[in-house]
This record gives structure tokens, sequence and C-alpha cells, in this order.
């Protein structure tokens, strides 16, 4: 971790193009964030985002920022006071950090990625680096994972999320940034890389990420991985030539008879257990009541929450110690729209408007960037079903602000006289 530090510092310095370097630094970290938390390489659990935050201001104040990026200056205040709500509240003994800056980590993250982000171009060839940037870590946590996991037909008895299966850490948060890798590299069969061994070394990757992300039992990232790459496709069916609609349409079929590949090894390999996961059953398989895996109750209560208090909320915090632990429920929030709406009451709904709007305007305003609509479903649909535990949502969001060039440098020619 301290070595990606000072290698990307110096990069940013003493580079003439920072802003790319940038880019390549809070990539690495957002792929990297999970695997330095699952190996305890980190100062405290959230350096992941604060360095996300860290490499933001730096590029900031390096290159300054657009003043149309604004709303997410609004959007920060509008957490504000909620956070005065919590100092009042806030009992003697309680840990200022881990109360409210573990809450809002993820929203300051979202704030100066997507400043720093925001109406800046940046060419098709560099936008596909820094997606690479994100897929490297990537590499070392599956092999990592792979290495790590015992024997698959001893730890999987049941449907349910399976740390084992997940490095010993949180299932949730590797089928998220797994399913994101998977993602990537899907988009990049369509856009191929120009080294024919790298692109097939690749793919295979994202077999594995695919095959390594069905295995921690956690439904989430898959899902969301899924209808990201069908959206994809459809942009890029219906914004090409006839003669790449025909390719693209026979990768399509040759990806889905690998994917049923894949599914097919993993039933086999897991005894049936990961059909019944899919198909909300346990293991004997019965249908389970919840197919949220109690993430409805948890929502019932915020929502209570925000009924008692719709102005102001609870306080930043406060949903776990004044409403959850009553109804016996300890977990923390996994919906961040359930969450702002608890805990930031009206001003609460206003920030999470300008998130979905900011971006909608400038895409109207005719700013190109082919991955838009997937990566805006990624932050989306994430932050319902795991909340913003880790930095990619933020980051990801960040990237669908940028403008992409298309068109390829050219190089300039000295005519003779």
């Amino acid at each position: 971790m301290l070595g990606i530090f000072g290698y990307f510092i110096y990069k940013i310095i003493s580079s003439k193009d920072k802003g790319k370097y940038v880019l390549f630094a809070t990539a690495y970290i957002t792929g990297a964030e999970v695997f330095l938390r699952m190996t305890k390489a980190f100062i405290f659990y959230e350096t992941g985002k604060y360095a996300i935050m860290f490499f933001s201001i730096l590029g900031i104040f390096f290159l300054g920022f657009k003043k149309n990026a604004f709303p997410y200056v609004v959007y920060i205040l509008l957490l504000l006071p909620a956070i005065l709500i919590s100092i009042d509240v806030i009992s003697f003994d309680a840990n200022f950090r881990n109360m409210i800056l573990f809450n809002l980590s993820g929203p300051l993250c979202l704030t100066f990625a997507a400043i720093f982000c925001f109406g800046r171009t940046l060419n098709l060839k560099d936008f596909l680096t820094v997606l690479d940037y994100i897929i490297y870590p990537l590499i070392t946590m599956i092999v990592y994972i792979t290495l790590y996991t015992p024997n698959i037909q001893d730890v999987v008895t049941g449907t349910a999320s399976n740390s084992e299966m997940s490095g010993g850490y949180g299932p949730n948060q590797v089928a998220t940034i797994l399913g994101l890798g998977v993602f990537i590299l899907f988009t990049r069969l369509l856009i191929p890389y120009k080294n024919i061994l790298v692109h097939w070394i690749m793919m295979f990757l994202m077999i594995v990420m695919a095959y390594r992300a069905l295995l921690t039992f956690s439904r989430g990232g898959v899902l969301v991985s899924v209808i990201m790459c069908l959206s994809f496709i459809f942009i890029m069916y219906f914004s090409t030539g006839l003669k790449t609609k025909a390719k693209i349409s026979m990768k399509v079929l040759a990806i889905i008879g690998v994917a049923l590949l894949v599914w097919g090894y993993t039933i086999i390999q897991t005894g049936g257990l990961i059909e019944n996961r899919y198909a909300n059953e346990d293991a004997l398989g019965r249908e389970k009541e919840d197919v949220t895996t109690g993430r409805v109750d948890l929502l019932a209560v915020e929502i209570d929450a925000f009924k008692e208090n719709p102005i102001f909320g609870i306080g930043v915090g406060q949903g776990k110690f004044q409403f959850r632990e009553e109804m016996g429920i300890t977990s923390a929030s996994h919906n961040e729209i359930a969450r702002m709406l608890s805990e930031h009451g009206v001003f609460g709904i206003l920030a999470i408007l300008v998130l979905i709007f900011a971006p909608m305007v400038t895409k109207l305003n005719g700013r190109k960037n082919i991955y838009f609509y997937p990566l805006i479903l990624f932050w989306g649909l994430t932050i319902v079903h795991t909340s913003m535990r880790i930095a990619a949502p933020a980051f990801i969001y960040a990237l669908c602000l940028l403008n992409l060039d298309y068109a390829p440098k050219k190089k300039s020619t000295l005519h003779r006289k």
C-alpha cells in the first residue's frame, strides 16, 4: 500500500500529464481497496476512500476544477445538518470517526472524485487504460483468493454468502468488485486489446473472475455486472455500423456459450447449491421467505426513522444506535438511499436528486461517453444492495462525468519547403 502511494505521488508530481496519472492512481486504489482490506494492508478500514480523496485533491490542486461542478459542492453541503444533529446527541464514549466519518466517507469520496472529473476530456485510449488500472489489482486478488480458498466441497454446505470462498473476507464486497472487473473485461471483448496475447489473457481472466464471483454466493455484484454488460451491448449495437453489428453478435453468442459453461462448472463444483442460491432456495431446495436476506427489515426501520424525523433526519450514524438496535438489528445499512432518507431527512432526498440529475444534464449537454449508462447503473444498483461500503461506486460515478474524445490523435508532420 505504501508502495502504491509513493509511486503515484511521484508520477503525478513529475509528469506533465498530471490529470491522466491522477485517474490512474484513483482507478488503481478502487481496484485494490478490497484486496488491501482482505490482507489487512491498510492504515485504517476506510483507507481506500481517503486515498481517492487525497489523489483527487492533489489533481484539483495542480489542475483546478470546472465552476460547473458546483452541484457536488451543494450535494455535500446538504449533508451537513445531519452532522450537527449527530454531534448534539452523540454519546460521550462514542467514536466520532467510526460513527460519522464511516457513513460520510463514501459521499466525501464521491464529491472530490466528481469535482475533479467533471467537465474533463479524455481520449478513449487513455480512458481504457484507466479501466485497465482497475483490473490490475483484481488480477492479484483472484490469484490470492484461488490460493487461499480451501477445498470447495468442504466449505460450501449451504446457500448463504460464503466468506471462506471470498478470501476470508466479506463476500458482498468481493462479488461487487469482481463483477465490476468482469464488466470492464467484457467491454474489452467488444473493444479488443491491440496485442492479441494480452487480449486472450484478459479474456481468460474475465472467465476466472466470473467464476470466483459466483463462488462468493453473493448475488448482488453478479447481477449488477450482468445488467451492465447487457446495457453496454445495447449501446454498442445501436451506435455502430452493420459490419460491427455482425462482429458484436458473434462475440455475444460466444460469450453466452462460455457463460453457460462457467455456470454449469460452478453447479458441479458446489453440488448444485449455487443453483439453489439464485433460485432463492436453501440447501434442501425449500424456498426462502425473504429474497433480500434481511434487507427489507432494514429498509422498513429506516423508513420509520424518516417518518419520525422527516426534515433533518435522525443524524449521521444514528440509525444503528437509535432504531436498528431497538429491533435487535445490529447490521449497518445496506441501502445508501434509505440511509440518506433516515439520517438526513429531506436534505438527503435533495442530495440524491442532485446525484441523479447532475450527470444527466451533462449528458444532455452533449458530453460523449459510451460507458455513461453502464457506469451510472453500477453506481445506482450497487448503493442499493451494498450502500457505499467500498470506494468503487463513488469513483465509477465520477468516471461517467468524463467527456471522451473518440478521434485518435494525428501525428503532426513537417512539410518541406
